[in-house]
């Protein structure tokens, strides 16, 4: 646990008593403060009652009187599309509002810092798609090469629930939009941004928001090394608001879709292979299309997130590589759940939005496509270019014949549930073809989470091919 600082002996409340709330009101109350707790669930409530956390409704009239700070949990909207009436409560009232990532960043570094031969890390990772894999590939890498390291934020502990850094240690956090948003505080040693595409419009008010707060990473205090993904017009943006030039090499900029020259530094992957280009002569590469547990451009993106970082610790090019080969993806990321009679089964229940799909869709052949949703603003149209190699479409989801007529020239069945679809596609599946999970939608019509999607879809195919 990470003991939060600065508050010692004043109240704080805590809206949200999900994982991240429960964590905060503990690290709150090591940290000498006196938690005030609220949940509109009844069992959250309990169950933070239950460790002596103090519960009190705070929309009442006057709730706020001696309260220093309102912690609000990722979840909860804070200003758009309308803020939570507590959120609301406390603004009205003059109280700072904050969450744990902003409780993380003023807490982390110590006294015992003073005896470290190295200093602590911090590497935070944020952008629409990839991030999870890119903060989980820079955790993988740096415990292969026997560093000190925790793996924390939306992936992994809570940022509070952490152990207390020891010397020499790197702390990979992966952060949301809602995270870096609202958080006071945000002063990583290395910053990554990975992409941009539409996503959480209506908590950000749209794309304009939706980037300003991602930026927000890089402007509260700015890392010492920003690592950014260049392919979007944001991207490009941000990295030229970031450096003082083409030779700056506190940035480092990525790509996938282009070869980067200049005198800077530069990691792009085409072709397959990643390059590892500074003041303008190659110093690294690697072969990416042997990499298992990283197919398709998009992974090769991450790679390139995660090479990037990884060398700005101190890693030789070759321990990455020997790294990335023994990475085994992350559990609804382009996950191989099975092989058989020559088709590969793949659990992308991640791919939650249009780009994520398509992106998904470009790192296979011959694809069997189970698709569908709860589906997102701005339609499928940015998906429908990566449909080349699709085969068949089975949609699933309450509207799954509304979300088929929009697929165009793919064939598709409505499927609705995915007990069908799966029946259906391995059925019909034929050798060198992937079932393909990637569904371009939510899962909230029919599923409690994406990972519950992804379970139920790996614990069908596997009963299948029993």
């Amino acid at each position: 646990m990470i003991p939060v600082v600065g508050y010692k002996g004043h109240q704080i409340a805590v809206l949200g008593l999900g994982r991240s709330g429960l964590a905060t009101a503990r690290a709150l109350r090591e940290g000498g403060a006196t938690p005030i707790c609220w949940d509109d669930n009844p069992a959250a409530r309990a169950a933070a009652e239950g460790e002596g956390f103090a519960i009190k409704e705070l929309v009442k009239q006057g709730a706020f009187e001696g309260i220093t700070s309102l912690i609000v949990s990722p979840g909860i909207p804070h200003l758009y599309p309308t803020p939570n009436p507590v959120v609301k409560a406390a603004l009205a009232a003059g109280v700072a509002v904050d969450n744990d990532i902003g409780l993380f960043f003023r807490s982390f570094a110590t006294r015992d810092w003073d005896n470290f031969d190295t200093l602590p890390k911090v590497v935070a990772v944020t952008g629409s798609n990839g991030k999870s894999t890119t903060s989980a590939l820079i955790h993988h890498v740096l415990e292969a090469a026997n560093r000190p390291c925790q793996l924390a934020g939306n992936i992994g502990r809570g940022v509070l629930d952490i152990d207390p850094a020891i010397d020499g240690e790197v702390v990979v956090l992966e952060l949301s939009s809602y995270q870096t948003d609202l958080a006071r505080s945000l002063t990583p040693d290395i910053a990554v941004f990975t992409n941009l595409s539409p996503d959480h419009l209506d908590r950000h008010a749209g794309m304009g928001g939706y980037f300003a707060a991602k930026r927000r990473l890089f402007a509260e205090g700015g890392p010492d090394r920003a690592v950014i993904g260049i392919d979007e017009d944001e991207g490009l943006y941000l990295a030229n608001q970031l450096s003082e030039g083409l030779a700056d090499d506190r940035v480092i900029r990525m790509s996938v879709e282009q070869k980067l020259t200049g005198p800077g530094w530069q990691v792009f992957a085409k072709k397959g292979f990643l390059s590892d280009y500074r003041k303008g002569k190659q110093v690294g590469s690697i072969d990416l299309r042997s990499v298992k547990g990283l197919p398709g451009v998009h992974n090769h993106q991450n790679a390139c997130a995660a090479y990037s970082v990884c060398r700005s610790l101190g890693l030789a090019p070759r321990v990455i590589e020997q790294a990335f080969h023994s990475f085994a993806g992350l559990p609804h990321r382009s996950q191989i759940i099975a092989e058989a009679g020559g088709v590969t089964y793949v659990n992308d229940s991640k791919a939650t939005n249009v780009d994520a799909a398509a992106k998904a869709l470009e790192a296979f052949k011959k694809i069997r496509w189970i698709c569908g949703g709860l589906q997102k603003d701005g339609g499928l149209e940015a998906v429908q270019a990566a449909t080349g190699e699709v085969v068949k479409a089975y949609v699933i989801g309450r509207e799954a014949a509304t979300f088929a007529m929009q697929l165009g020239g793919v064939e598709a069945e409505v499927c609705t549930d995915m007990e069908t679809a799966v029946s259906k596609a391995v059925a019909e599946a034929q050798e060198g073809e992937t079932v393909l999970l990637a569904p371009a939608a939510a899962s909230f019509d029919q599923y409690d989470s994406f990972e519950k999607r992804g379970d139920h879809f790996a614990a069908l195919v596997k009963a299948q091919l029993s």
